[in-house]
């Protein structure tokens, strides 16, 4: 029921009409700002990258390779890895060398001196800087390719069992947070007689127990997360104490000291502040503990923003106390509703007045979501092309969606808030009286009259749920917020892949741009990136093809094939022409020799003129199953 402004008597008609005016309106809003400006990378660093190149055949062992990323890493000992054919190490294996230069982020490992001819093997591994670890692997030859004992990892690096258990944790506290935040806003907020119900009580200590395991699985699985993928590292101390240096551990290290707070928070506010009688006192009480509250969930939060994608990029510092208040706003929207749903299922005497202040709550909570999921959205996705043909603009999509569910679901409690009235009172009087004789045997029994007076309390207690369950207009409500709960369940789910998933500007950066961009300017490499389909089975893939050194005269060609899973995927058949039209030269064939699972090479293919030429990549993927793509790039 969490979109949705104070009842104010507005006709059943019009109210859905206006709600969908307003979805509208905020859906154009998100979607529109995401193609403005495209500024740098803005979390989630890339390999965008090397010397040499993939699949590049030098003449002579070169005396480092060096690696080039989108944003500032940490690397550690055998960050950067460089294996010969036959496996062995082929680098010092000292410490990466920083060599980054302005805004160039750069590391390189010296080779040994006299390597011979062959294919050798770079595997690299960092950790970005809003904390997620990134990993790839690529080849080169010297003087010629040759065969390689070396199989190139499968498993990424933040991947395999460890990797789920974190992500597992990382939902876990992003739940204990909803729970913890927005449930003790609810009682001081909206119903202040719920710090005496034992189910809300309940709500918003399981959030805190949840959310404290979850961090200090996260502190124990970071090391094995960002390094060697074991449970058994767990515990090591050394591998701790170097989670302890970086800023993801420290982070986690302050949620768990401000946690500490939050426990005496939740002791005076279902301690003193539930026992207190006096309305004064109460008011005071109320407005100290909405200060300290507040001041640590603003932490707790901040825990989230100064180590994850908000803390590097674009616009940081505006970033970060941006992604506060959303975390803010999800916790009062999220959490409040699930503390509804709660009361309204488990307590009998949650009131039409509460109910309609945590609406106001709600609605107040989705203004500050649209504003700073706007600002948000922007900064990691950033065009349309990014929006639509990456993981994480997919992704936003599908949160955008469950939003939108969530919106039209929290109309329907609206329509039910509006209606709602609050049940007869029942008090201790309605209860079956009892016989004169027996009470005054119960003056004399202290024991008895305690008996009976839990008997009359209970007795109380379900007649009040019986004049509640009767109402239609509570059970409805008790359906929609139940709906709603059941999505924002699922929407949570989105964020926390989103919070790991490469942000859609840094995708795009990585892979050269965007589908329609043109290659590198005359005279330098031209790298391209062409998704392709056949509409078979395993018929999808990505085409990646260089061309050096990208000007007129003799160049060498390489292609590679990527299969839907990231993996090389190798065709019957491939074929190349490239064309320019402008000048009616070509098509010239290409039919490049294949070296390597998913990787074929051209020598000597000449470029009679600079211009913009056009190159069209014929796959096949069976025998009846083929495409061609093309896309222009701009050579000598």
């Amino acid at each position: 029921m969490s979109a949705t402004a104070p009842y104010t008597g507005t006709s059943p008609i019009r109210r859905p009409l206006a709600a969908a005016a307003l979805l509208a309106t905020l859906t154009a809003l998100v979607f529109g700002l995401l193609l403005a400006g495209a500024g740098p990378a803005s979390a989630h660093a890339a390999l965008t990258g090397s010397d040499p190149q993939d699949g590049a055949v030098v003449g002579s062992a070169p005396k480092e390779v060096t690696l080039s990323f989108s944003e500032a890493v940490a690397v550690g000992d055998d960050s950067i890895r460089v294996l010969d054919p036959s496996g062995k190490r082929a680098d010092t294996e000292a410490e990466p060398k920083d060599l980054s230069e302005g805004s160039t982020v750069r590391y390189g490992v010296a080779l040994h001196s006299g390597l011979p001819d062959g294919t050798y093997t770079v595997a690299w591994q960092a950790i970005s800087a809003d904390s997620h670890p990134i990993s790839g692997a690529f080849t080169f030859s010297i003087g010629a390719p040759s065969e390689t004992t070396v199989a190139l990892p499968s498993q990424k690096a933040g991947g395999g069992p460890v990797g789920v258990a974190y992500d597992i944790a990382r939902y876990a506290a992003y739940g204990g947070f909803v729970l913890l935040v927005g449930g003790s806003a609810f009682v001081l907020v909206c119903w202040r007689g719920g710090a005496t119900a034992l189910p809300m009580q309940r709500l918003v200590v399981r959030g805190w127990l949840t959310l404290t395991a979850a961090t200090l699985v996260m502190l124990l699985l970071r090391h094995p997360y960002t390094d060697s993928g074991k449970f058994a590292d767990a515990f090591d101390l050394a591998g701790l104490q170097s989670v302890l240096d970086t800023k993801p551990g420290a982070a986690l290290v302050s949620r768990l000291l401000l946690l500490g707070a939050a426990a005496l928070f939740i002791a005076v506010l279902f301690g003193t502040y539930a026992r207190r009688e006096d309305e004064r006192e109460k008011k005071d009480l109320t407005f100290g503990l909405a200060v300290g509250g507040g001041v640590v969930a603003t932490g707790i939060a901040a825990t989230w923003a100064m180590s994850e994608h908000a803390s590097t990029g674009i616009q940081a510092n505006i970033a970060m106390p941006v992604d506060v208040l959303h975390l803010l706003a999800v916790a009062a929207w999220l959490g409040g509703l699930a503390s509804l749903l709660v009361a309204l299922y488990r307590t009998p005497d949650i009131g039409s007045a509460a109910v309609r202040r945590f609406s106001t709550v709600a609605f107040s909570s989705v203004v500050v979501l649209a504003a700073t999921g706007i600002y948000q959205s922007w900064r990691q996705v950033g065009s349309w092309s990014a929006l639509t043909g990456t993981r994480y603009g997919q992704l936003l999509i599908l949160k955008v969606a469950l939003i939108a569910v969530l919106l039209a679901v929290a109309w329907f409690s609206r329509r039910w808030t509006g209606r709602l009235t609050d049940p007869a009172v029942v008090s201790d009087d309605a209860a079956e009286e009892e016989p004169e004789s027996e009470s005054e045997s119960v003056s004399a029994d202290p024991e008895r009259a305690t008996q009976l007076a839990r008997q009359r309390a209970a007795l109380t207690a379900t007649k009040k749920k019986r004049i509640r369950d009767a109402d239609p207009q509570r059970s409805g409500l008790r359906r929609s917020v139940l709906a709603e709960a059941a999505v924002a369940v699922v929407l949570l789910a989105v964020t926390t892949l989103l919070t790991s998933t490469e942000p859609g500007r840094t995708e795009e950066e990585a892979a050269g741009g965007t589908p329609s961009a043109s290659a590198p300017a005359a005279g330098g490499p031209v790298n391209l990136k062409m998704p392709f389909d056949t509409g078979g089975q395993n018929g999808k893939g990505t085409v990646r093809i260089d061309i050096e050194p990208g000007r007129t005269g003799s160049n060498d060609l390489h292609v590679w094939i990527d299969g839907s899973d990231g993996k090389p995927m190798d065709v019957p058949e491939l074929k190349l022409a490239l064309t320019l039209e402008s000048k009616d030269i070509g098509p010239l064939p290409v039919v490049p020799d294949r070296l390597a699972e998913g990787h074929w090479s051209a020598s000597a293919v000449q470029i009679p003129m600079a211009g913009d030429w056009k190159i069209d990549v014929t796959v096949r993927t069976s025998d009846i199953d083929q495409v061609t793509i093309d896309k222009n790039a701009k050579i000598g």
